[in-house]
């Protein structure tokens, strides 16, 4: 058997599901699928997305979940617009906008936290 011909499930932890599901379903744009009392399920453009329910965690300090875009500039003034935050981070040398452009030029890249400080992204390959 081989997992490389199946759909992977993305899962991400959350302490308040109300919170979370309005920043998956109405900041980020993602549709909820549906819901259990153990998680939120969300159609991220073909993959599932399970916004698990957790009653303590300490986020992780990398980024957990990310979305490769074809523009990210455009995606990033989109997210800013509907309230996402973007972190900067010292020394890495990103632009206005908070994107970091990865040595010689192959990978840009912007993060910013749900509600829960899980650290997400955008991308642009």
């Amino acid at each position: 058997m081989s997992l490389g011909s199946n759909s992977i499930i993305a899962f991400v932890p959350t302490r308040d599901r109300e919170r979370a599901r309005a920043f998956f379903r109405d900041t980020l744009g993602l549709t909820l699928t549906s819901e259990d009392p153990f998680a939120l399920v969300f159609d991220a453009n073909g993959t599932m997305l399970r916004v698990v329910n957790i009653q303590a965690y300490t986020p992780a300090p990398f980024t957990i979940l990310g979305w490769q875009v074809t523009d990210i500039a455009a995606s990033v003034k989109e997210l800013k617009s509907a309230g996402v935050v973007f972190l900067v981070f010292d020394g890495f040398g990103q632009d206005d906008l908070g994107i970091w452009t990865a040595p010689g030029g192959g990978a840009k890249v912007a993060w910013f936290k749900d509600p829960d400080g899980n650290t997400l992204s955008v991308s642009q390959h």
